[in-house]
């Protein structure tokens, strides 16, 4: 371990926090200690052909000491969200082959059941009170008769889940890009000594606040928050004198609507990088930000298949208001028309990235959604209406698919509709979004029933059956959706009362 920026950390800082979480908190000699003890043990580990293990737990010390640890070991990590049903989870344990799933006390109940409809996956638990043999901490005791780890070994990819229309999530490997080995790919993550402490503010299975973890894995300070409160940030920032972290727009509008005397009783200033993702970001918002934190905001744009595709800071953007910036090696931004031809600068179209290493993006398992992602070799969309501008920068003017993004989280109308159909008194619906103002969008069913239930009674049947941020926060029930004789619904139509008009 001495080798890592773990290990040197540890052994130039041993006393100093590395991570910590509000009410728990590890020195560098304590982190470097009990990832090396968990890494080792993970890696002789029977995990299977792949080597993968999933992690499925809410934000904390110990869910990092996970991620950690199996970034060290060289494994596959399968990170699943803590909002989905034990259903959804078994299907993602199968579709990846994971070894095991790591989980919390808020998710065991339903990591056991899902590793049972697995097959019976071996599940690890930070529990103890449920089997002390399987508990974190009895990993972390026999870590030290484990044989040193091998730093020499080919790092795996990740296994990301991303939902798709079909109703079932899809994965993808990141990063696609990796080191030689794992002592390459930890070394990468060095920033420079004095980067300062970066905040997690969004939950650890998305891949933008996996990120954090990898930066502690090169030595720079993590703090982590088990939730988003607006204040509770706020104060953390001042606290811990934060110097970077990662968010998205609904963060945005959730701090701007904390009272002015609030925010202004949080020094801030100490912030050198506030990334942000997701979700389209509203013009006025992202102002009031750069106005509040100072042009520190760094723009990200992709998705979970592709990884940033463009980015912007604060100056460019505020030269070119609105745009997600220009396209980052090794990517180039593409437009077409209806026809696949492309179409110059200034023009709408369908907006599409080529890769110029020639690798383009591949759903796990799935050649058929991975063509249909693709224009042409290498040319993929990530689902957008766009145009770029006479200086390359790219702005999003719309979805060419039905995907709504809720508070930074794709969301696929598909999965809901499929559920609400196997209600008795549902005889069609179609899920859409709708504007929201702190969420950007949230999703809306239009109904068309044959009995007497009510909005309130399908949202919970639909929440019974499917992860709740999946599920639609209203209902309207409507005579019929106008489906034309091929079966097809014009959502666009279906949308249009709900959205502004604009000029």
């Amino acid at each position: 371990m001495n080798t890592t920026p773990l290990g040197r950390k540890a052994a130039s800082t041993p006393h100093k926090t590395a991570l910590a979480t509000p009410g728990h908190a590890l020195t560098w000699a304590e982190l470097a200690d009990q990832t090396d003890r968990a890494a080792r043990c993970l890696a002789v580990a029977d995990l299977g052909e792949h080597r993968r293990v999933a992690v499925m737990a809410m934000n904390s010390v110990d869910t990092v000491l996970a991620h950690l640890a199996a970034l060290h070991s060289g494994l596959s990590i399968v990170p699943i969200s803590f909002h989905l049903t034990a259903r959804e989870v078994a299907y993602v344990l199968e579709d990846s082959a994971a070894g095991a799933i790591l989980c919390d006390t808020t998710t065991a109940d339903v990591a056991q059941e899902a590793a049972e409809l697995a097959g019976g996956v071996p599940v690890l638990s930070w529990t103890e009170d449920r089997d002390p043999a399987s508990s974190w901490s009895t990993l972390l005791a026999s870590g030290a008769q484990a044989p040193p780890l091998d730093l020499g070994l080919a790092p795996r990819p990740n296994l990301l889940y991303t939902s798709g229309t079909t109703g079932f999530p899809k994965g993808v490997e990141r990063p696609a890009r990796l080191p030689v080995t794992v002592r390459d790919y930890l070394e990468a993550q060095v920033e420079s000594e004095d980067a300062g402490t970066f905040l997690a503010v969004g939950p650890l299975y998305h891949t933008g606040p996996m990120r954090a973890v990898r930066r502690l894995a090169g030595g720079r300070p993590l703090y982590v928050l088990p939730a988003f409160d607006a204040e509770t940030v706020l104060a953390t920032c001042a606290r811990e004198r934060v110097t970077g972290t990662l968010m998205v727009p609904t963060h945005f509008a959730r701090l701007l609507a904390l009272p002015a005397e609030t925010r202004a009783a949080y020094d801030v200033s100490h912030m050198r990088v506030l990334e942000h993702t997701g979700a389209a970001r509203p013009v006025p918002l992202k102002q009031a930000m750069i106005e509040w934190f100072g042009p520190v905001l760094v723009e990200k744009y992709g998705g979970t298949e592709t990884g940033t595709v463009t980015s912007i800071d604060s100056h460019e953007w505020l030269a070119h208001p609105g745009s997600v910036g220009r396209a980052v090696a090794p990517f180039e931004a593409v437009v077409v028309d209806d026809d696949d031809q492309e179409v110059g600068r200034g023009v709408e179209g369908r907006l599409y990235f080529r890769d110029t290493t020639g690798r383009g993006i591949t759903f796990y398992g799935d050649p058929d959604k991975t063509a249909a992602a693709h224009l042409a070799p290498n040319v993929f969309t990530v689902g957008d209406i766009g145009v770029v501008d006479a200086d390359g920068y790219v702005y999003i003017t719309g979805r060419h698919s039905d995907m709504v993004v809720s508070g930074g989280v794709n969301l696929y109308p598909a999965e809901s509709e499929q559920v609400l159909l196997r209600h008795p008194d549902v005889v069609d619906v179609a899920v859409i979004g709708v504007p929201h103002d702190s969420m950007g969008e949230q999703l809306k069913a239009l109904v068309v029933r044959s009995g007497a239930v009510t909005g309130d009674e399908l949202i919970a049947y639909c929440r019974a059956n499917l992860a709740h941020p999946k599920c639609p926060r209203s209902v309207d029930f409507v005579d019929t959706l106008g489906r034309n004789p091929m079966g097809k619904i014009n959502k666009k139509e279906l949308r249009a009362p709900y959205w502004p008009v604009t000029a």
